[in-house]
């Protein structure tokens, strides 16, 4: 499919930068991982399941957190763009907001007690429950390019966090009108009989790795994007 694909002409369009989170338990015999399924009506990828996230926002960049990235993620989510420090923070503090707004998952931290002060808009409604967004053991997993063919682009970066990090869970996030419709915790091993966007059943053949090696911060993350002779997977 992604060679057929290929042959297709380039839009132009600038990929924006996204990140996801996925959310694993490993608290069974087999890990397990959230999966929401999009809203039918949705024009992009309608009835697919996928991890939470989307877009980088500007709040992003200016919303206090709990803790430091771990030193390696942050070394190379810098490698994206080295000419923005704030980058790294910015993906990882995106895919916790995303995943507030899209699921109701505060990853938060309560003892350092509720921001003062938090950018306007969703962050406002995460401070207000009393957490800071913490991001002290985020893992970098992989990323991925929308090919030059796609009308709609995002360089997106999937992170990951255990569930030991969740604070609490907002109800109503779900719904039939809402961007999720469905979350399920399904065991890793099972995922990939869901109806899957491609790059994140790939994602998940990633994750599976990565939990194999020990899920250490400092092993590498792949990046999939389109070359001139076709798909490429490089590390970072």
């Amino acid at each position: 499919m992604w060679s057929r694909l290929q042959r297709q002409p380039p839009t132009g369009v600038k990929p924006r930068l996204a990140s996801t989170l996925m959310l694993l338990d490993r608290s069974g015999p087999e890990p397990k991982i959230l999966m929401g399924r999009r809203n039918p009506a949705s024009k992009f990828m309608p009835g697919k399941f996928v991890f939470p996230g989307g877009r980088i926002e500007a709040g992003d960049r200016k919303m206090n957190a709990a803790g430091a990235l771990p030193l390696p993620v942050e070394e190379r989510l810098a490698r994206i763009d080295p000419k923005s420090h704030s980058l790294p923070r910015a993906l990882a503090l995106g895919a916790i907001r995303e995943t507030f707004e899209e699921t109701g998952i505060v990853l938060g931290a309560a003892d350092m007690g509720a921001p003062e002060t938090a950018p306007a808009g969703e962050w406002q409604r995460f401070a207000g429950h009393g957490f800071y967004p913490l991001i002290d053991n985020i893992h970098f997993i992989a990323r991925a390019t929308t090919p030059p063919r796609q009308a709609r682009r995002f360089d997106t970066v999937f992170l990951a966090a255990e569930t030991s990090d969740i604070a609490t869970t907002i109800e109503g996030a779900i719904g039939p009108d809402r961007e999720l419709v469905e979350l399920v915790w399904v065991p890793l091993s099972q995922a990939h009989d869901l109806e899957l966007p491609l790059i994140t059943s790939v994602v998940l053949c990633e994750l599976d790795r990565r939990i194999a090696a020990g899920m250490g911060h400092h092993l590498p993350a792949p990046w999939y994007r389109v070359g001139p002779k076709g798909w490429l997977r490089t590390e970072l």
